[in-house]
């Protein structure tokens, strides 16, 4: 009896290490294939240097979504395909003006207006400044201090922040909802701190909302360098009754139809089941938008490249989306959720990269126990790599809506410490792209979805 269950315990034991020994083959494969027979990079010189900037509504979204559905076209899959969405279209207008004005001298400093924002008049905004470290600040004043007068928003990203999203989202409720808070107080504008962890002159955009406050409150807001935020703090101190002028013409249109675009690798054995990869197709208009998101974009038409390279046929449904408009309304990732429903599709496994084209770290994982655990179990597949980091957190926006009886999301971690050097700025430009680093991206993303695709995941409840 002992000899049997021994025998037997043996034989499971190899069969374990023989799927090891594949999964690791197949591991060097995708990281082969990536590295020496990849179209992502040259994905993305097309995508930015002959496209350019592809803020939702525009021509620049208009044509990504052409070019990609051809690009997907050709790799031979089942299905390529649009899914009509609308999208808001906000145009910025003329390059905005700034100045600070003490007493007789004016000094320039860099601006850009927040994506949503009103215009100022047509000869601008003058006003004296109050600065303020954060939105309870603003209740702290009260109208008295505030009515009239620009509301400078100057709280920066914090720099002991080791993960350097944990340092945006601390400091981004001043940019969203900056303008709204202090409409209501009487502010006539506001100025924000751009997101930002380093000093430069380069204004970084982002998205604004005035929530629900009528329209006859809206006031213009606008984000400021880094340099130019220390410069006008440094000044207000010297002189607490200076004044601030800016210009900008940007504008709200009706919305406009665009798309997501999607390809489709139908299951060999579960096609009912389907797998998500996928990135934001549109950008801000600042510049081409490489990192953010480009470099997801082509990472995800680069898994299903690598997979039919190496002639891998996947048991479940895989598809590629590239969702329109995450950066200011989130409209792509909310409609495929809608008809996903509608549908009655099921989700098992969603897999987002947003976090710019650097160097693979890991992933940060929306999933029960169980599956953190199964996925943590193949970390020795990624050490490798230099694949380390697996940690459950915030997976991707356009992901986010998904829901299914039980799903896993994902998104992919690279090394973020320069990301927000070019995050929503003009300097988010393909020669800020490391090729190599692209490419270990997109093999990481695919030996994910490899493993989940092998192995399957734990079906318990909704992941939390």
């Amino acid at each position: 009896m002992r000899k049997s269950i021994l025998c037997v315990a043996l034989f499971l034991n190899g069969i374990i290490l023989f799927a090891q020994t594949n999964e690791e083959q197949t591991l060097k494969e995708i990281y082969k294939s990536s590295l020496t027979n990849a179209k992502c990079y040259p994905w993305l010189d097309h995508l930015s240097n002959k496209i350019g900037s592809r803020l939702s509504g525009s021509i620049g979204a208009e044509k990504a979504v052409l070019y990609t559905k051809a690009q997907l076209e050709t790799l031979g899959l089942d299905r390529v395909y649009l899914q009509e969405v609308m999208v808001p279209k906000w145009v910025r207008g003329e390059k905005e003006t700034a100045y600070i004005v003490d007493n007789k001298t004016k000094i320039n400093v860099p601006i850009c207006a927040l994506g949503g924002s009103v215009a100022t008049s047509k000869n601008g905004l003058t006003a004296e400044v109050i600065e303020v470290q954060s939105i309870k600040e603003l209740t702290d004043l009260g109208v008295a201090k505030i009515k009239g007068k620009i509301v400078f928003f100057n709280r920066p990203m914090e720099d002991a922040q080791i993960e350097s999203f944990n340092a945006y989202g601390g400091a981004g409720d001043q940019r969203y909802a900056g303008a709204k808070e202090a409409s209501k107080f009487g502010a006539v504008g506001t100025i924000v701190r751009s997101l930002n962890l380093r000093l430069d002159d380069l204004p970084h955009t982002g998205a604004q909302s005035y929530g629900d406050i009528p329209k006859s409150q809206y006031i213009p807001a606008a984000a400021i360098s880094t340099n130019g935020a220390e410069l006008l703090s440094k000044t207000l101190k010297s002189n607490p009754n200076l004044k601030f002028y800016f210009k900008q013409s940007c504008k709200q249109f009706d919305d406009v139809l665009s798309y997501n675009v999607i390809g489709e690798i139908k299951g060999s054995e579960h096609p009912e089941n389907i797998m998500v990869v996928g990135g934001h197709l549109d950008s801000w208009d600042l510049a081409d938008g490489s990192h953010d998101d480009g470099a997801g974009v082509v990472q995800s038409m680069e898994v299903v490249n690598i997979f039919k390279n190496l002639g891998y046929k996947p048991k479940n449904t895989l598809r590629v989306v590239l969702f329109m408009n995450e950066e200011n309304g989130l409209r792509g990732g909310l409609k495929y959720e809608e008809l996903a429903q509608a549908n009655k599709e099921n989700h098992i496994f969603a897999l987002e990269s947003d976090s710019g084209g650097f160097s693979p770290r890991g992933f940060s994982l929306e999933a029960d126990d169980a599956n953190f655990n199964k996925i943590q179990s193949w970390k020795n597949l990624f050490e490798p790599y230099l694949i380390h980091s697996f940690t459950k957190g915030h997976s991707g926006s356009d992901i986010g809506p998904l829901t299914s009886k039980t799903i896993v999301k994902a998104g992919l971690k690279p090394d973020s410490q320069r990301y927000f050097d070019y995050h929503h700025a003009a300097n988010d430009t393909f020669d800020a792209i490391n090729k190599r680093e692209l490419e270990l991206g997109a093999a990481t993303m695919a030996s994910l979805l490899y493993l989940i695709d092998q192995n399957g995941i734990v079906n318990t409840v909704k992941a939390q």
